[in-house]
């Protein structure tokens, strides 16, 4: 298939003028790879401040589930700001309750009651603010390649780069970290990297970390900033039954995998665990910031009155967006992106036989990864080139970003199709080739 390429100049004059702005007002932390200034969006386009189209295959780090401004999202907060736009969660609204009966109706364990925030990171930090409160235990299990989110409790966790936490230390105490099962690149001997790491955490509990201490082991059924890994069949059974054997609690962050990304409401689904505490947020508001801790009513009712609270949890606007979402989502979307997701993942496994540097195609739904490789023997990953990648990607009017060591991970709106997807395989051809040619 070809595609038109980009002829404009980029960044174009606006983009640059709206860059060296920023320059002068805005922290300089945000990891920004390359420079598109966005305009506006529709579906899986997004067009730049110069006119320029390009597929975003990024959605906002997974957010834009539903696509860019799609029309039963926007007429949905349409008209929840023609009546109120905030109340505080002291007070008691539809949009606020009915979205919360539909998080129990998707929830992965019932019964289910939630907490609503306003991010992935605010719903890790409830969470476990949630298992120490019902414990009483203080420590903590985490994986090492997770992502969890950036404030002090939640970057306890985060281990997917080690930018994140330098100059942060020291963050809260009693997480210890064990590695996640990847079987392309496994660190601890054996076939069975799932039941490698479950052997690990038991000698963990034998010698160093006493279980009846532990409130929580925190997971992402697929690991997202990591590299996009699934685990093993099995892996995450073993965890739950881990778990009951010693009274922890399973807490699943789906912020990433969730609402229909991986072809299921939630990823956890895939290998049928219930987990006592799922987190939530990106794709939930298909653009708007929202979270939210979905619990084992059983673990949730326990909360006192005022233990936790925030004041913009259940905002009206964001709670029609989500409520919109789960319409969508529920309705065509979540079933679209295992469909679409099979077509993508075979599109990309016949690219993968044409390029020696693509060491493997991972995934579930649209949540896909491509580790990128140097032509050795061990696999080496191929840092340089997947930037590159990337790079010639966006000139090419393709929005990717990276994850892991070398992953290109693809997680475009769940509502795209056969047609997006045969574009991006062409831009992606072409983007690999300049990428090899640049960095041979």
């Amino acid at each position: 298939m070809s595609f038109k390429k980009i002829q404009a100049e980029l960044p174009g004059p606006k983009a640059r003028a709206l860059i060296a702005r920023d320059a002068e007002v805005v922290s300089p932390s945000y990891p920004r790879e390359y420079p598109f200034v966005m305009s506006h969006g529709s579906g899986c386009d997004v067009w730049d401040v110069d006119g320029n189209r390009f597929l975003d295959f990024a959605a906002g780090i997974a957010v834009c589930s539903t696509g860019h401004a799609h029309p039963v999202v926007v007429e949905a907060v349409k008209s929840a700001a023609e009546k109120f736009l905030h109340i505080s969660s002291d007070y008691w609204h539809e949009h606020m309750v009915g979205l919360a009966e539909r998080l129990a109706r998707h929830a992965p364990m019932k019964p289910a009651m939630s907490f609503l925030c306003q991010s992935g990171t605010e719903s890790v930090e409830g969470a476990l603010k949630l298992a120490r409160y019902v414990t009483g235990r203080q420590r903590f299990i985490g994986f090492l390649g997770g992502f969890h989110g950036r404030t002090m409790g939640s970057l306890a966790f985060t281990s997917s780069k080690y930018t994140q936490q330098k100059g942060f230390f020291p963050g809260m105490p009693g997480v210890t970290h064990v590695p996640y099962p990847n079987p392309y690149r496994p660190l601890l001997a054996g076939k069975d990297q799932g039941k490698a790491v479950l052997d690990y955490i038991r000698m963990l509990f034998s010698r160093n970390v006493p279980p009846s201490e532990v409130a929580g082991i925190l997971v992402e059924p697929i690991q997202g900033e990591g590299g996009y890994i699934v685990p093993p069949d099995g892996f995450l059974q073993g965890l739950r039954a881990l778990c009951d054997e010693h009274g922890i609690l399973l807490i699943c962050d789906e912020v990433q995998s969730g609402i229909g990304r991986t072809g299921r409401m939630f990823a956890c689904e895939h290998w049928n665990v219930e987990p006592d505490i799922v987190c939530s947020a990106k794709g939930l508001g298909s653009g708007l910031p929202i979270g939210a801790v979905i619990a084992k009513k059983s673990l949730m009712s326990q909360w006192q009155r005022g233990a936790h609270g925030n004041t913009y949890g259940g905002n009206p606007i964001t709670c029609a967006a989500a409520s919109a979402t789960l319409d969508l989502v529920d309705g065509g979307y979540r079933q679209n992106a295992a469909r679409i997701g099979d077509y993508f993942m075979a599109e990309l496994r016949t690219l993968q036989s044409e390029f020696a540097c693509i060491g493997e195609i991972r995934g579930k739904g649209l949540m896909i990864g491509m580790e990128l490789v140097a032509n050795d023997a061990e696999n080496t990953p191929a840092a340089r080139l997947c930037d590159a990648v990337i790079t010639r990607a966006f000139y090419n009017g393709l929005l990717l970003l990276s994850c892991g060591a070398s992953t290109v991970r693809f997680m475009p709106p769940l509502c795209a199709s056969e047609h997006d997807i045969d574009e991006a395989m062409a831009k992606l051809r072409a983007s690999l080739t300049e990428a090899l040619h640049e960095t041979a």
